[in-house]
């Protein structure tokens, strides 16, 4: 479990393959790191299984270079790091796990004063779990969701993020990794059982009397209505 506090920037310095994945070698200033821990990997969690001084490495499934914006980096690349979470330790930013939901591109970059606006074009199906004044996790930074359209939303990164993470330097067309927030996705799923489960009561409550099958309200509809979307 992460907060989405990034920790430091490391380095993409290698990657090799390993049959149908690979296993990458990341330059970073953390001490005291152990085999098997997991760290956060521009908000993908992996797990340390090869470690020299100032680097570590970690094995990548094909799933998740399939799935995240890992697979299209390159040796060199600045990432975005963080540590598990320990008991005791501040969560000053969200719950996040490091299973990340998908890809997400930037749009547009637009400054507001010291500020950088982010409008991110998500796969639609995750935008049913991003609300206003929600949290949102891109490339393992917790960020603060400023408004929510039918395709796109947009975050502001203030000087302070700009220049603690590798997101002051993004560019439009660039892709992150993308995981909704964890209270969202379960809010979402209890709608979605409650709802069908309300549905199918009233649906054999109307069998036995006679009368017509009533109409599943959509998911999205369902949603909406009770405040998630």
């Amino acid at each position: 479990m992460f907060t989405g506090l990034v920790e430091a920037v490391g380095e993409l310095t290698h990657r090799q393959v390993m049959g149908p994945g690979e296993r990458l070698s990341v330059c970073c200033g953390f001490s005291g790191i152990e085999m098997g821990e997991s760290i956060a990997v521009n908000g993908v969690c992996l797990t340390v299984d090869g470690l020299r001084p100032g680097f570590f490495d970690a094995t990548v499934s094909s799933e998740t270079l399939a799935k995240t914006a890992l697979g299209g980096l390159r040796a060199g690349a600045s990432l975005n790091l963080e540590r598990s979470l320990r008991v005791g330790d501040r969560l000053g930013g969200h719950l996040v796990s490091g299973h990340v939901d998908g890809v997400a591109k930037i749009i547009e970059l637009r400054s507001s004063g010291d500020a950088l606006e982010l409008t991110i074009e998500a796969p639609r199906a995750l935008l049913a779990f991003i609300a206003v004044k929600g949290s949102v996790c891109l490339d393992g930074v917790s960020l603060t969701v400023n408004a929510v359209s039918d395709e796109r939303f947009s975050v502001m990164l203030i000087p302070h993020t700009q220049s603690v993470t590798n997101l002051g330097g993004l560019q439009v067309g660039g892709l992150l990794n993308i995981e909704v927030d964890l209270l969202a996705r379960y809010a979402a799923r209890h709608a979605e059982v409650t709802g069908r489960s309300a549905s199918e009561r009233i649906g054999a409550e109307a069998s036995r009397s006679g009368a017509s099958e009533p109409k599943t309200e959509p998911f999205g509809e369902l949603l909406a209505r009770r405040g998630f979307a």
